[in-house]
């Protein structure tokens, strides 16, 4: 299990609680978060909710999940990091407020999740995925040490004709490439 607080050189990190609950929502219900996939948009405070219950969960089953990332001051960056999905992967994640991108902080907060999940259960691999449009959190996966391992259809998009792209730390079993697939 790795410490419930961490921190990168510009980062301070820490496992939700529900405290974090209104933060994640203010973060997540702002559509400039999720310009290349408008349809994921925080429109209640229970999604957050269970965002922070889902990351919870990964915390006590796997011992990591994501984390809060704020800086000393407590000013909130964003939420991401490591946590397992479809119990086969690790699932790296970063979403940074709109003030926050542009600095690095992604690359930051993903290379720490990395770290982690292979100090907490190496036989895993590490996935990232995200929409063929969104140049910039493909190129964190990249900075961050991920290749691209496929490219094809969003078959879950209400957006037709987007395309998905995984990255990963290692080639990918057909399962486990088809549980990245899923949301």
């Amino acid at each position: 299990m790795i410490d419930t607080v961490s921190r990168t050189d510009r980062l301070v990190l820490h496992r939700p609680s529900q405290a974090d609950v209104d933060d994640v929502y203010a973060l997540l219900s702002d559509p400039r978060m999720w310009g290349h996939y408008p349809s994921l948009v925080h429109t209640e405070r229970a999604q957050s909710e269970a965002l922070v219950a889902a990351s919870d969960d990964s915390w006590d089953a796997y011992g990591l999940g994501t984390w809060i990332a704020r800086d000393e001051d407590g000013t909130l960056h964003g939420i991401g990091g490591c946590a397992v999905r479809h119990g086969t992967f690790w699932n790296v994640s970063y979403r940074l407020a709109p003030a926050s991108q542009g600095r690095g902080l992604a690359t930051e907060l993903a290379r720490a999740g990395i770290a982690a999940a292979r100090r907490v259960d190496p036989a895993l691999p590490i996935v990232s995925t995200m929409l063929a449009h969104n140049v910039g959190s493909s190129a964190v996966a990249r900075r961050a040490g991920l290749v691209e391992v496929h490219r094809g259809p969003d078959e879950g998009n209400p957006t037709p004709g987007v395309t998905r792209l995984v990255f990963a730390d290692r080639e990918l079993s057909a399962a486990t490439l088809g549980a990245a697939m899923t949301w």
